[in-house]
């Protein structure tokens, strides 16, 4: 039996689909019923940001590390745009991942209120670099391109629907 109060065991999170080609949805609830090992049944609508585009949202929870994992296998159809955060929990620090055609996947560390968290040693390392290329350097740890890029498509619009899929821990 593991120590109380060490680690957590569970954690929470969210999955936004952003923008998705319809022929592409049946493969994304099929990654992430695979993953959690539980249906999901995502409520589809449109993209106003992307006619002809389909958006989905939904709550997760599952062991540790479970984040990581949904955007691994979203990440395999390039053409989704999509976020995938994972919740702080006890010893454990939440994180998010993005992801666009253009830019890829993208990924850091999150405290509970939701900013990117950057290490001191990646600042030192970024401020040792020198001024010519911290500002740029802090825009890519931070994310900011994939922000800005993916901004159009948060809005949930009238009537988006969230959904919850669970899967046993501990």
């Amino acid at each position: 039996m593991r120590a109380s109060n060490q680690f957590a065991d569970a954690s929470t999170g969210v999955v936004y689909v952003h923008a998705s080609p319809a022929a592409v949805c049946p493969h994304v609830e099929w990654a992430l019923s695979s993953t959690l090992s539980a249906r999901a049944n995502l409520k589809w609508t449109p993209q106003p940001a992307m006619p002809g585009q389909l958006r989905a949202v939904t709550n997760w929870v599952g062991p540790v590390g479970t984040g990581a994992q949904l955007a691994n296998a979203l990440r395999s159809w390039s053409v989704l745009r999509f976020e995938v955060t994972e919740d702080p929990s006890p010893g454990v620090d939440g994180h998010r991942w993005s992801h666009t055609p253009q830019l890829g996947l993208w990924s850091g560390s999150m405290s509970a209120n939701g900013d990117i968290v950057v290490s001191e040693m990646r600042l030192r390392a970024l401020m040792a670099a020198g001024s010519d290329v911290l500002a740029a350097e802090l825009d890519t740890v931070l994310g900011t391109a994939w922000d800005e890029a993916l901004e159009p498509f948060r809005d949930g619009g009238a009537g988006a629907e969230v959904s919850w899929l669970n899967r046993g821990v501990g």
